[in-house]
């Protein structure tokens, strides 16, 4: 399925039903008195997370979502039926936003999440309402409240623990088909991945962590170049970086560190904070270069990259030092996950005010 990340729509709650004027005509019955009921409220649209589903596609082909208005009040007491509700399944990591000012309005952080993203209006009142005792024949009625219209960006993040970040035909395919359950598509060329793939990676029993394989990006990627800026703000969610680099380019004149800087540099020119997520380097396709001489091109590497973090020497293809890597990122991920459960100490001089 094409991956969309991005759609725009317009939704409209329903209006409600206007109020009713009716009078009791029953036989033997002076003064019947006023029996118009009220108008029914108009349909509400919802949203909910589904976990399901990976794409906004759908919202590509069907932008407009339109609830249906309230019924209108009826006579001998009869108040109108509400309006029907529509539900828009969106995925996990969905935000949505006004489209006219950018303000971010609901974000769908966990399946089953829902949210009312437009109310419908409620129903007017009927000439029932308005009697009292110096008004005993009313004739007056509301009508209905228009339900809300809003025009919404819909932006897809994926949510995924660990993102892989690299030139094109780093290698990044080859490593999380070997680690995970993702099997994206893998060829000799660059630019072989297109949009973002997910992957499962299991530990052991109940340890596991997601990972996210995005494009390749390339010197400019912040100013439009390439493919991968287009995805970079799904990193934004990891809590941890890997820097996947080539050691073995295909291209003998590749100068590798120069392409290593650049994917820095493009990622501080998108996002500062995105900079200061921790970030390792993972030094792949080690499989292709002679054993005896491993340990002087990575030491040269790092030397010249300047990297002060966690380093990792792999071969995505024989999976050749891939387990200790996964096991040093589940440990991580898991330490933070801990410390994002952790309890709030509460001050008992400055009570919560929370409800």
């Amino acid at each position: 399925m094409k991956f969309v990340d991005e759609a725009y729509i317009e939704i409209s709650a329903g209006d409600g039903g206007a109020g009713c004027v009716s009078f009791r005509h029953e036989k033997y019955k002076e003064f019947g008195g006023p029996n118009g009921g009220d108008g029914g409220r108009g349909g509400h649209v919802f949203a909910v997370a589904d976990s399901n589903l990976n794409t906004l596609v759908d919202f590509r082909f069907s932008r407009r979502h339109d609830a249906k208005r309230g019924q209108h009040g009826m006579g001998s007491d009869m108040f109108g039926a509400a309006g029907e509700d529509i539900t828009l399944k969106m995925p996990v990591g969905t935000i949505i936003s006004d489209s006219e000012t950018g303000e971010v309005l609901f974000e769908l952080l966990t399946h089953g999440d829902v949210i009312t993203i437009a109310k419908g209006g409620d129903g007017g009142f009927g000439n029932m309402r308005f009697k009292s005792a110096i008004n005993r024949a009313p004739r007056q009625k509301t009508p209905g409240w228009p339900g809300d219209k809003r025009s919404l960006k819909l932006e897809l993040k994926v949510l995924a623990d660990v993102g892989l970040l690299g030139m094109p035909n780093a290698g990044k395919s080859t490593l999380i088909s070997a680690v995970s359950n993702a099997r994206p598509r893998i060829a000799d060329y660059p630019f072989t991945t297109l949009h973002p793939n997910l992957g499962v990676v299991r530990v052991g029993p109940e340890q596991s962590f997601v990972v996210a394989d995005l494009p390749g990006l390339i010197e400019g990627a912040s100013d439009g170049a390439g493919l991968g800026h287009l995805f970079l703000r799904h990193l934004k969610r990891t809590r941890l970086l890997l820097h996947v680099v080539d050691m073995a380019p295909f291209d003998e004149g590749v100068d590798t560190v120069a392409q290593a800087k650049a994917i820095v540099n493009e990622l501080k020119k998108y996002d500062a904070e995105l900079y200061e997520k921790p970030r390792w380097l993972v030094l792949n396709k080690l499989d292709m270069i002679p054993l005896e001489e491993r340990a002087a091109l990575v030491k040269d590497f790092v030397k010249r990259f300047k990297f002060k973090g966690p380093v990792f020497e792999i071969s995505g293809l024989t999976r050749e030092g891939c387990e200790p890597l996964i096991k040093t990122i589940y440990q991580h991920v898991n330490a933070q996950q801990l410390a994002e459960q952790a309890p709030v100490v509460v001050d008992p001089r400055f009570p919560s005010t929370a409800e």
